[in-house]
């Protein structure tokens, strides 16, 4: 019985041994067909990448030599201080170079059907990225930690499972830092400089107030307003001395030769001449003189109500006047905005472009050492080409806005305009901190537009008080003449000496029977309801504009401070990325990501900030007040 123990207890040492004799020199077979690191890695042989990804990452787990007799076999996956990349491209990269390997290989593959499952061992700080059992454990061979878990065939290779990083604090990376110095370095890469007259010949730099201070009495617009204004005052300086006379001098001769009716009514024959000088003309025979030398004609109620109107006809056109100059400098302003927007796109694609291409580089580097995939470098170079494609379509909006701000400023036709600010800031003319109903009130009073409506208001309805009592009230003849007057028969000018004639006349009229009254009547009144009507319509544009503008800038301000903490975000996740391409712990391809977000956010808080900015422009002039620059 003893004897039959000890057998037993014989035998099965030498089968322990023969197993753990045989795992070892499996290990040893591995260790002895991969060749070891370099200290660069992008001086790493093609072939030689190849070989190290496979056990790396362990797609189809290689095993020199001998081929997996079961499911419950390990296969070797790698070691925790060989892992050159993780993350989603690690199981596409060891397909990739099985695939680059020739058909004599001496490593021999697994096919699918050959087994459902097999064990693998990840490296220790990574696993997989499956919410599945997990069954397995660690072991450890010359020193070194393994970990053996249960992966189902079908779930390993292309399946789309990712090895995800575990972060250990003990756990360092195989490439050190300074390896990836000779690439093109990924630091934050500054601004470019804003153009100036060196790089553009005859271009003008301004800045917002020097934008808003060309808008003066120079600019069409606005010096076309003013000449309005001239008019009309020139219009009420008419009718406010309308009652007054017109002085006229000057001499007529007169000559008439034939027949002619006597006050009697007898025909003679008469060859006379007449002639006269002075104040008035045209005298003949014993008629008054037809055209006096002083004289006043003039509609009584024209005399009264057209001072009036005039005046408020000048008032409105005042008002237009500087609801013209206050469109201008908003349109002015809106447009500077519009050139700093697009200015600031493009530094921000030129600073994604320098990104993109250090990383292309990169890429490309690590193509040609092996540890990245030719596609990944064929990707780089299209975002590269699309970035200089989205560059050039930048400029192109960059010389549109410039043009529209010449228009707006009536700049030189032909130069271009730069903006001399360096970033663009947030512009806070109007408080949101007033509630709308105070604002759109402060509108309502300020706004020059309604205030030249309700002159016209006022206007046309002095108008129908004129149209009205205007059958009531005379028209107005008065004529004086006076100077030297003479005459004789035939040619001869005798007894020339003094005349004076003075003529007055007050008439009233009804036009066309009382019809063309009543015609005149209902035309001004329709005048006036036309323009109460464009008064209230105004309001409600006024009320919309001003809520709308208001909603914006409350809106807009949060939005900016949101989309401004997106770039921290987005500046770390960059960081933290190019820190672990630099440690060796991911593809350069993966940066891209990171790049991208951080173009996306710093676009939204300069569209943001933009669009802040317009929209106070825009309240300031729903308001009723000039755009001006903040001090």
């Amino acid at each position: 019985m003893r004897t039959n123990t000890m057998k037993a207890w014989f035998l099965g040492g030498l089968i322990c041994l023969s197993g753990c004799s045989g795992l070892r020199n499996t290990v040893a077979n591995r260790d002895s067909h991969r060749p070891a690191r370099p200290t660069n890695p992008l001086d790493l042989p093609n072939s030689q990448l190849q070989m190290d990804d496979e056990f790396a990452f362990g797609s189809q787990s290689p095993i020199a030599g001998s081929q997996l007799a079961n499911d419950s076999t390990p296969a070797v996956a790698g070691e925790i201080d060989s892992i050159p990349q993780t993350g989603g491209h690690a199981s596409n990269t060891a397909n990739a170079s099985m695939q680059k390997q020739p058909a004599t290989s001496h490593y021999s593959t697994i096919t699918e059907n050959a087994r459902p499952q097999k064990l693998t061992i990840l490296p220790v700080g990574l696993e997989v990225a499956d919410d599945g059992p997990e069954n397995g454990g660690r072991i450890t061979i010359d020193g070194r930690n393994y970990e053996i878990r249960l992966v189902d065939q079908a779930a390993d290779g292309n399946s789309g499972r990712s090895l995800r990083k575990v972060h250990l604090a003990s756990q360092r990376s195989s490439l050190p830092e300074h390896q990836y110095e000779q690439a093109t370095p990924l630091e934050s890469i500054s601004a470019p400089e804003i153009v100036t007259n060196n790089a553009v010949p005859d271009a003008i730099l301004l800045n917002l107030p020097s934008a808003l201070s060309m808008v003066g009495r120079d600019h069409p617009a606005v010096g076309f307003a003013q000449w309005k204004v001239q008019e009309a005052y020139a219009n009420l300086e008419q009718a406010e001395v309308l009652w007054l006379p017109n002085i006229q001098t000057g001499y007529s001769f007169h000559r008439h030769d034939g027949n002619y009716q006597a006050s009697n009514g007898d025909i003679v024959d008469v060859n006379r001449s007449s002639f006269q000088y002075g104040l008035g003309a045209g005298a003949t025979g014993a008629g008054t003189t037809p055209n006096p030398g002083i004289r006043a004609q003039f509609h009584l109620a024209d005399a009264i109500f057209q001072p009036d109107i005039a005046q408020k006809t000048a008032w409105a056109t005042c008002h237009a006047e500087k609801a013209v100059v206050n469109k201008q400098l908003r349109d002015v302003a809106l447009a500077y905005m519009k050139l700093l927007d697009a200015h600031q796109q493009l530094r921000i694609l030129e600073e994604v472009r320098n990104k993109t291409a250090s990383l292309s580089q990169i890429t490309d580097d690590f193509a040609a050492a092996g540890q990245g995939l030719q596609a990944d470098t064929d990707r780089m170079q299209t975002e590269l080409a699309l970035i200089e494609g989205r560059i050039a379509e930048a400029r192109e909006i960059a010389d549109v806005a410039s043009a529209r701000l010449a228009y707006a400023v009536s700049a030189e036709p032909g130069r271009k305009i730069l903006p001399i600010d360096p970033t663009v800031v947030p512009i806070e003319l109007v408080t949101s901190e007033i509630d709308q109903g105070s604002l759109i009130s402060t509108g309502l009073s300020n706004r020059p537009e309604l205030k030249e409506l309700q002159a016209l208001v006022s206007a046309a309805c002095d108008q129908y008080q004129r149209q009205k009592y205007a059958p009531f009230v005379p028209s107005v003849l008065l004529g004086l003449s006076g100077g030297g007057f003479g005459g004789g028969r035939g040619s001869s000018i005798n007894n020339v000496n003094n005349r004076c004639d003075f003529d007055a006349m007050v008439t009233w009229e009804i036009r066309n029977f009382g019809f063309g009254e009543r015609s005149a009547r209902r035309r001004t009144e329709a005048q006036v309801q036309q323009a109460m009507y464009r008064k209230v319509s105004l309001i409600d544009d006024v009320a919309r504009e001003i809520a709308e503008a208001h909603t914006q800038v409350t809106h807009r301000r949060e939005r900016m401070a949101i989309t401004q903490l997106s770039i921290q975000s987005a500046q770390d996740s960059y960081d933290h990325d190019l820190s672990r391409i630099r440690e060796g712990q991911g593809l350069p391809i993966e940066v891209l990501q990171s790049v991208k977000a951080l173009e996306a956010s710093r676009r939204a808080y300069l569209e943001s900030v933009i669009a802040y900015n317009e929209a106070q422009f825009q309240l300031q002039w729903a308001l009723g007040w000039q755009v001006t620059a903040p001090q």
